[in-house]
């Protein structure tokens, strides 16, 4: 079986805006670069096509993939295995489904253009199928600093010894796509940390 590639490791805890959702946290590899979009999809939805703004990336953790789903949508305990997750508020009960709703906050560092601020992302769940996708969508909103939309596409693969994780988000907005290339230093690395911290949750999980 070939060896799913391994998630970056960053120096600073970034994290990705579900839109979203989720991310804005701190100074990225200057190497950081868009993806073409894969045509990552949950019950046939993707990423906005027009969006100038995407990246994609993926990650093999060696945990079933009850684990790995449970940690992930349980978005309650985020703040628990994301040090990027400050605070989070389910805005409907029950588990993740179509039309739920929820609240978090992430912070982001001063830019040239914009100060140091709390993003309070509101991210609504459009697609779900338990263990294998979810997608979810919103604003991200702070001082001086808003993204219009984000969309955010998971994708689970169970595969021989664990789970393929795979994800993909696009930002629109016209403040981040007046500079498309520092918001992507800021999504890239982001994205990339959440999956490192989705795979040492999960696999320490594990090893208990």
């Amino acid at each position: 079986m070939t060896t799913a590639p391994k998630t970056r490791r960053l120096r600073t805890a970034l994290l990705a805006i579900p839109l979203v959702a989720a991310g804005f946290l701190g100074a990225a590899p200057a190497t950081a670069a868009a993806t073409t979009p894969t045509g990552l999809t949950c019950q046939g939805k993707g990423i906005n096509p027009a969006a100038k703004i995407h990246y994609g990336t993926e990650t093999f953790i060696k945990a079933p993939l009850s684990t790995v789903w449970r940690l992930h949508t349980n978005v309650e305990a985020w703040p628990s295995w994301q040090g990027a997750v400050t605070s989070i508020k389910r805005l409907e009960p029950g588990p993740l489904r179509p039309g739920s709703r929820f609240r978090w906050t992430t912070p982001a560092p001063p830019t040239p253009t914009t100060p140091e601020t709390t993003l309070v992302i509101t991210s609504t769940v459009g697609q779900v199928k338990p263990g294998q996708c979810v997608r979810w969508t919103g604003p991200a909103v702070g001082e001086g600093l808003r993204i219009d939309e984000g969309v955010h596409v998971w994708t689970f693969t169970e595969v021989r010894g664990g789970v393929i994780v795979r994800t993909e988000e696009s930002w629109r907005g016209a403040q981040v796509e007046a500079d498309p290339e520092t918001a992507l230093t800021y999504l890239a690395p982001g994205l990339d940390y959440w999956l490192a911290d989705l795979k040492a949750a999960a696999e320490s999980h594990c090893g208990r």
